[in-house]
């Protein structure tokens, strides 16, 4: 999937913090996916998250080529557990991005949840046949 997202002028921008679970959640998937992007949907908000690894883009489902939000310059190297939270600056560019932005940690971290449990069930099982044990043998 390609997506050209276009950024409107910066509205706003200030220091944030990602909580750990959410932060690590989103690597994981971003770096399963085939081309090292994860498009996440985040339904409760009609916005689609675009995770690189570089920052977290917002998009907005009502206007699909420009950025609602970003989160850049996020620094996992500077939390010394992978508990901790992650540092990142918020960037807003659209009239709704500040609003958006009081929901979206807590959306983004259930709709993670969501695709994670949705990969996990894609997994093929794989059955393993053991040949029985005759009466006797160790």
């Amino acid at each position: 999937m390609q997506i050209t997202v276009h950024r409107g002028p910066e509205l706003w921008r200030e220091q944030r913090k990602l909580a750990a679970p959410t932060y690590n959640l989103a690597r994981t998937l971003q770096r399963k996916s085939a081309h090292g992007v994860a498009f996440v949907p985040i339904r409760s908000l009609q916005v689609l998250a675009i995770i690189d690894p570089h920052e977290f883009v917002f998009v907005d489902s009502q206007q699909r080529a420009l950025a609602l939000l970003a989160w850049e310059r996020l620094r996992p190297d500077n939390r010394s557990a992978l508990d901790e939270a992650v540092d990142f600056e918020a960037v807003g560019y659209g009239e709704l991005a500040r609003e958006a932005m009081l929901r979206l940690p807590r959306e983004l971290h259930q709709a993670l949840c969501t695709v994670a449990q949705r990969q996990r069930d894609e997994q093929g099982a794989q059955l393993l046949a053991f040949a029985p044990r005759l009466r006797g043998e160790p």
